[in-house]
């Protein structure tokens, strides 16, 4: 909660970020294709809110930018020099955008091989709905339904991530043949998480989350939501390389719309290349999320594709590495886009 912050801005790409880089006056964000030529530097005031100035960076030494320009190491096997579409394949009937669509197990494994096919690099499998008010299910009822799931896509040489909060979970998808861990409470939901995750070998996505799924959106409160994410990373990575985990095993993910009201989901957007100074790759989760909705006219989430590729293009425009998406072409076709204006002389 004390000392001074910094988030990257005026992001460029293309040829002027090659021409700023240059002359000196940007630098590359996260050893990628975006370059960024401004940061603001934000410190707390006694009630623990940011107050944000715009600085130079010929004003920061090297060593407060270095961070924010190193590339990320390889992750899950993955040499992150293009960003990663992960497909979400929930083999659940309550989830709030496609419950029950692939609640079956050969539906569901259906669906992630028709999604690889479509360009997933990673494919997302969920047996238990962290929706807001979500109820949750038992552990013997998750593993039925992922399990057969993920060692049908293994075997065939997918990449395969489980969405699970439970460590008994983890460890059986783990050996069903998933090469990720991706959970909602950051390895704090289960006492056992921590241990499994760690010995297990997978890479891990760890996402902030305020509060339960049943009670998240009730009243989220926060100092400084793009502040307050910060520390709260900081202290998990430096609890999980206590146990061995190093940073090349992990992707965060700040959890938007968990936990978070529309100005504090706002403020992360914008502010997304923030995390980029712990050196692990973003996972930015926003396919039709209800956020989009309420900014827009209260369409329901399989009408919100526009949206959702919108926000998704603003987090490759500030170097996210993986998006994690319901609607695989379309998210294709507009990495294709952002990548070749990247390119445009």
């Amino acid at each position: 909660m004390a000392g001074t912050y910094l988030i990257p801005t005026a992001m460029l790409a293309g040829s002027a970020a090659e021409r700023a880089v240059a002359a000196g006056t940007a630098r590359r964000l996260a050893g990628g294709p975006v370059a960024f030529a401004g940061m603001e530097s934000a410190t707390r005031d006694i009630e623990g809110r940011g107050i944000r100035r715009p600085v130079q960076l010929a004003d920061l030494d090297a060593a407060a930018l270095a961070p924010f320009s190193a590339p990320p190491l390889p992750w899950a096997g993955f040499d992150l020099k293009r960003a990663l579409i992960m497909g979400i394949v929930n083999v659940t009937p309550d989830s709030f955008s496609d419950g029950g669509d692939y609640a079956d197990a050969s539906a569901a494994a259906a669906r992630g091989i028709a999604l690889a096919e479509a360009g997933a690099d990673i494919l997302d499998i969920g047996g238990e709905s962290t929706r807001p008010g979500s109820a949750p299910v038992s552990v013997a009822e998750e593993i039925g339904r992922v399990v057969p799931v993920i060692r049908a896509l293994a075997e065939k040489g997918l990449c395969v991530s489980v969405d699970t909060r439970h460590a008994p979970v983890m460890a059986a998808a783990v050996e069903a043949g998933a090469r990720i861990i991706n959970d909602v409470t950051a390895l704090t939901g289960d006492p056992e998480s921590e241990r499994v995750a760690a010995g297990s070998g997978a890479a891990i996505v760890l996402m902030h989350m305020l509060g339960e799924p049943q009670t998240m959106q009730a009243n989220p409160v926060y100092a400084d939501v793009t502040l307050d994410l910060i520390d709260y990373f900081a202290a998990r990575l430096a609890r999980l390389e206590a146990l061995g985990v190093g940073r090349s095993r992990i992707s965060l993910d700040p959890g938007i719309g968990f936990g978070k009201k529309d100005p504090h989901n706002l403020r992360l957007l914008n502010e997304l290349a923030a995390f980029h100074s712990f050196g692990c790759p973003i996972t930015l989760g926003v396919s039709r999320k209800s956020f989009i909705g309420r900014l827009s006219r209260g369409e329901a989430p399989k009408e919100r594709l526009a949206g959702s590729l919108t926000v998704a293009a603003l987090g490759l425009a500030q170097g996210v590495q993986i998006v994690r998406v319901h609607d695989v072409p379309q998210t294709f076709q507009m990495r294709a886009m952002v990548e070749a204006l990247r390119c445009w002389q």
